[in-house]
């Protein structure tokens, strides 16, 4: 229901908590209680000095009725629906339900809002046990010291003619695993309390990966001229606490070294000024796989660009890898309701370029041009199955103009 159509709600609801009757608030302002009815049911349109007269004798502000409080509500409600589309909305009436029930909107997103903090904290906790190699090395020297305890205290227990002597050995041999179990579990709980007053804020060895990317603009300049060494980078960058993201940060800007030298920034330039965001005419003229160009338009300079761009980066289980953050489009490291993505789509069609525009629901729908395409990452064998990975560029589609891809 367009904006001003709920004029006649948000009065309705304002007179009912002024505890005013229909017919004492007509008579003050000089109409009909029949047509302040017709008005409330939005079955009449309302404006100029009998809104004002009616704001007046409510006791609010004009705006308050014209435009209403639900405004953010009803965007947020948009985002509570997208986040669920299996449930299946009406989100044609969510105005509606806003301005006419605004107490329960509210109820509604922040128990939206509730929901999507702990499933950050959730899938914060899940990549800790995932990724860092602190907590699964804990956990191993955990289970296997109470295995060998166990082992020991069975052969004691099943074997009586077990001499002393071995008695003694299998005796000492549970005291110092003992104590190293002790001091195993010591570490392992001080690592899960460390991160128990809030676990959301426990960096990940992703998150620490995209605070170090951000950190640089997602550019270094270095490793465009193959001057820089990608393992001094790395060495230097106190946002990369844990040896998994180490490991992964040098894997990828090994990668971003080889996407350079095929597609030279000097080159890329001009490239983008000629062509414009067009990842398929910039991977045919630099002769290179649509996923090297995707990667490569995601971390060029800003200077470059003239508009922000984001990147996700997801393997065939629907686990994202890596993102880069772009302003009104969202993503979970867990994706599933996002099905509707043009990544998913890519990953079912292998190898094949798909461009889709994506609408994200706010309190006007943004618009954004989706690329994506799916490519191994294995040698191509006979002998073994392919690994795909999904890339998706995005660029906002109010700087992107059509198929000749110029950038505003």
């Amino acid at each position: 229901m367009p904006e001003n159509r709920l004029i006649g709600s948000r009065i309705r609801e304002r007179r009912a908590l002024a505890g005013k009757r229909q017919a004492e608030l007509a008579k003050a302002v000089g109409i009909s209680p029949s047509y302040l009815n017709l008005i409330e049911h939005n079955k009449r349109k309302i404006g100029g000095k009998l809104l004002i007269d009616i704001a007046q004798e409510l006791d609010v502000d004009v705006a308050l009725l014209s435009q209403g409080a639900e405004a953010n509500l009803a965007a947020s409600l948009r985002h509570a629906a997208d986040d669920w589309p299996e449930v299946e909305p009406e989100v044609d009436r969510i105005d509606e339900f806003a301005g006419r029930f605004p107490g329960w909107a509210q109820l509604v997103t922040l128990g939206h809002e509730q929901v999507m903090k702990l499933e950050r904290v959730v899938e914060a906790l899940s990549d800790r046990m995932a990724y860092d190699p602190l907590l699964s090395t804990s956990m191993h020297e955990v289970l296997s010291t109470v295995t060998a305890i166990r082992s020991t205290a069975s052969i004691l227990a099943e074997n009586k003619e077990i001499g002393p002597e071995w008695q003694a050995r299998f005796l000492r041999n549970i005291n110092e695993d003992s104590a190293r179990l002790a001091e195993s579990a010591q570490a392992l709980v001080h690592f899960l309390d460390a991160g128990s007053e809030n676990p959301a804020a426990a960096a990940t060895p992703q998150q620490e990966i995209e605070q170090f990317l951000s950190g640089h603009g997602y550019n270094f300049p270095g490793l465009e001229t193959a001057t820089g060494d990608p393992e001094a980078l790395i060495a230097d960058a106190d946002e990369l606490q844990t040896v998994a993201a180490r490991k992964q940060a040098l894997e990828l800007l090994e990668q971003y070294s080889r996407d350079a030298a095929k597609m030279p920034m000097t080159t890329m330039r001009s490239a983008i000024q000629a062509n414009g965001l067009d990842p398929s005419k910039l991977a045919t003229l630099f002769e290179v796989s649509p996923g090297t160009a995707l990667r490569r338009l995601a971390m060029m300079p800003a200077d470059v660009l003239n508009v922000d761009v984001g990147l996700v980066v997801c393997d065939a289980p629907g686990s994202l890898q890596f993102h880069r953050k772009l302003e009104g489009f969202g993503a979970r490291r867990f994706m599933a309701t996002r099905a509707q993505w043009p990544l998913f789509e890519a990953l079912s069609r292998p190898m094949q370029p798909i461009r889709r525009t994506v609408e994200v629901p706010d309190y006007e729908f943004q618009k954004f041009e989706c690329f994506a395409v799916a490519e191994p990452i294995n040698a191509m064998s006979f002998d073994e199955m392919p690994i795909y990975v999904a890339y998706m560029l995005i660029v906002p589609s109010a700087y992107y103009q059509g198929s000749e891809g110029q950038v505003k």
